[in-house]
């Protein structure tokens, strides 16, 4: 009944034997920051949540913490930071575990349990890598996302990864990235965020939807006298190499409005994914072409949701 698309991309991992930079950081195109240009007067609630469970995890978070406050003073921007131990509690009371692959309603239920305008969250590994043309090291990074409590959506993703000849000296390395920039990269891109929430709100203030929108992004919209859309062609999202790096496996799910002739009117990502993934569901839905949706015989505006599986090969095809 319901038009969905599941897409599972077979991609090659990272090649370990490739040389890695000593440090180095990835950032969402449409969001990076120089700094907080800017004063905001509005006070900004702000809850970091531990990166991964593990100790390393718990240092990262608490150090990235610690960065906001100043990194908002100094820009002259109003920064309230949640108790970390109290957000850890309501976070794990709704059920999160740490996962960086939400629906927009997932994020905001977390965002409405904490308390807060945006949350800050993230995962940190520190792995070996056996080279064949180098000695062994230690490769440490830390997934960075910065999302909106009151819409669910990432608005930031970073991916600063280091490496040492020891576990410590990657993690020391990897705290240096995420110094006072970084902060301000990541309260910059709250900051707009809620801006743009904002000028959303205004501009979609007493906006009636169509009232022949037929909206197939769940069961209820399907019946007897409806046709469903479908794609003349079902292209596939490239695998970007910021996702390659990352080894990433994760679900983007695609809200897609279209009209009356099967034309692509608005993309929204609805399950978010990051390390570019996001970007690329997007890029391809927007080049594809649908047979429109028919009510009764007649061809009409639609929506409906997409689905795509990203996953790295098995073992077997690497």
């Amino acid at each position: 009944m319901l038009l969905r698309l599941f897409i599972t991309l077979l991609v090659l991992p990272l090649v370990y034997g490739a040389r890695l930079p000593s440090a180095r950081a990835t950032a969402h195109p449409g969001a990076r920051h120089s700094a907080l240009r800017t004063p905001h007067s509005a006070l900004l609630t702000v809850a970091v949540l531990d990166f991964g469970d593990g100790e390393a995890g718990r240092r990262v978070a608490e150090h990235v913490a610690g960065l906001l406050p100043g990194a908002a003073a100094g820009a002259g921007g109003k920064l309230s930071l949640l108790d970390r131990g109290l957000s850890r509690a309501a976070a794990r009371g709704v059920g999160y575990r740490g996962s960086l692959n939400l629906t927009l309603r997932e994020a905001r239920d977390l965002g409405a349990a904490v308390g807060c305008d945006f949350l800050v969250l993230g995962d940190t590994q520190t792995l070996r890598r056996s080279p064949s043309e180098r000695a062994p090291y230690f490769e440490s990074y830390a997934s960075v996302f910065v999302v909106s409590a009151r819409t669910g959506r990432l608005v930031l993703w970073e991916r600063p990864a280091a490496e040492g000849a020891t576990p410590e000296q990657a993690e020391a390395a990897l705290t240096a990235l995420l110094d006072a920039r970084a902060a301000a990269r990541y309260l910059a891109a709250a900051f707009e965020a809620r801006a743009r929430e904002e000028r959303e709100r205004m501009e979609g203030a007493g906006r009636d939807e169509p009232a022949a929108l037929l909206d197939l992004s769940s069961e209820e919209g399907a019946g007897r006298d409806v046709r469903e859309p479908a794609p003349f062609r079902r292209l596939r999202p490239a695998y970007p190499e910021t996702a390659a790096r990352a080894e990433a496996e994760a679900t983007v799910d695609a809200l897609v409005e279209l009209d009356a002739a099967g034309a692509v009117v608005r993309v929204e990502v609805v399950r978010w994914a990051g390390f570019g993934l996001d970007d690329a569901v997007v890029e391809a839905v927007r080049q594809m072409h649908f047979r429109p949706a028919e009510r009764d015989g007649e061809p009409v505006p639609s929506r409906v949701l997409l689905r795509y599986n990203f996953r790295r090969p098995p073992p077997e095809m690497k």
